[in-house]
């Protein structure tokens, strides 16, 4: 039987498993197994907390729902600071080793507060042909890879459309993009809808779509830190950052970490 613990992070929902002891290996359908939404646990993907090897209080495993591992998620690194705090802490700060870098988290109650790593790859105004339609399209990787699209009105987007169309343009071949569509609703204050790589749907909140998205709009806006920006779960999270004309230094993504549940299941 496997021990699970089931958080979400502003409605992107997560099972975290305790591999301190590094004898669990799931496979790539063990994964998608645990994250199936009728025969599984059911979540967006799968996080493990295992043993550093670079320095950091611990290592970050994260598996996307179709049993691939990704680099980085922004709200499962607030819901691994809680869980590792549960099961190793307790403390108020942790630092952890990602495929995307260090990550520092902050600890208050609920909310934890990320270090981000530095962003890269920004690019501004670039036109993609979706569907047929020419959609003026911004880039940057906050830990993976992110598309930000602003729209006029964020709840008639075909999200599941352009989004998979996004995240398999050519332009992003091979490992393929995030996609967001981002509505201001004042200054400072943006909604956001994200389709996640794979997951390959929208999901309630991408933590890295969040930071990618409030750093482009600081970039084109010249708006001050934080931003906030309101996710399809109906949270508000808030990205903080110090900027230096389009370069990003300091970079944080406050949110909540919420345990939902615990369980044991069989796999095979």
């Amino acid at each position: 039987m496997l021990r699970f613990t089931k958080m979400n992070g502003a409605g992107n929902d997560f099972v975290l498993i305790d591999n301190r002891s590094e004898a669990l290996e799931l496979s790539r359908r063990q994964i998608a197994f645990l994250c199936d939404r009728h025969r599984g646990v059911g979540a967006d993907g799968v996080l493990l907390v295992e043993p550093p090897e670079g320095g950091g209080d611990f290592r970050m495993r994260y598996y996307n729902s179709d049993g691939g591992e990704a680099e980085m998620c922004g709200n499962g690194a607030r819901c691994f600071s809680r869980f590792a705090n549960k099961i190793a802490g307790p403390f108020s700060q942790v630092c952890f080793e990602t495929q995307a870098g260090m990550i520092r988290a902050d600890i208050d109650g609920d909310q934890v507060r990320l270090g981000m790593s530095k962003p890269h790859g920004l690019a501004l105004n670039r036109s993609l042909d979706v569907g047929g339609v020419k959609l003026s399209t911004h880039f940057v990787n906050t830990g993976v890879p992110h598309v930000v699209t602003f729209v006029d009105d964020i709840e008639s987007v075909p999200v599941q459309q352009w989004g998979s169309e996004i995240r398999h343009h050519p332009a992003f071949r091979p490992s393929g993009t995030n996609a967001n569509f981002v509505k201001e609703i004042e200054p400072g204050k943006l909604i956001i809808r994200t389709y996640e790589r794979g997951v390959e749907a929208e999901t309630l909140a991408c933590g890295t779509g969040v930071t990618a998205a409030g750093l482009i709009y600081a970039a084109l806006s010249n708006v001050p830190s934080p931003v906030h920006l309101q996710v399809r779960g109906g949270d508000w999270l808030e990205v903080g950052f110090r900027a230096s004309g389009n370069d990003f230094e300091d970079v944080t993504l406050m949110g909540p970490a919420d345990f939902t549940f615990e369980g044991s299941i069989t796999i095979s």
